[in-house]
């Protein structure tokens, strides 16, 4: 995958992010030769933070399907957390 340094960012600023973006859906951002930054445009932020909790809403739905959940009042659920 392709790297922005982030000596180029200093360089190049927001025209090296979205050089990198024309190209691909993220743009890494490498310091010292290390990744440590990811960077993409706010559609493609949108569409993972959505399929994010799609996912959150399917595993909710198995796990009542399945009877993986404890009813109960708020006052047993701190008790309950408190025990753990």
């Amino acid at each position: 995958m392709p790297y922005i340094s982030a000596n180029d960012l200093k360089i190049r600023g927001i025209s090296a992010i979205e050089a990198m973006l024309a190209i691909q859906p993220e743009a890494v951002i490498s310091v010292r030769g290390k990744e440590r930054f990811v960077v993409m445009d706010m559609d493609h932020y949108h569409y993972l933070r959505e399929c994010e909790l799609e996912s959150a809403l399917a595993q909710t739905r198995a796990d009542l399907a399945e009877g993986r959940f404890v009813k109960g009042s708020a006052e047993e659920h701190l008790a309950r957390l408190k025990a753990a």
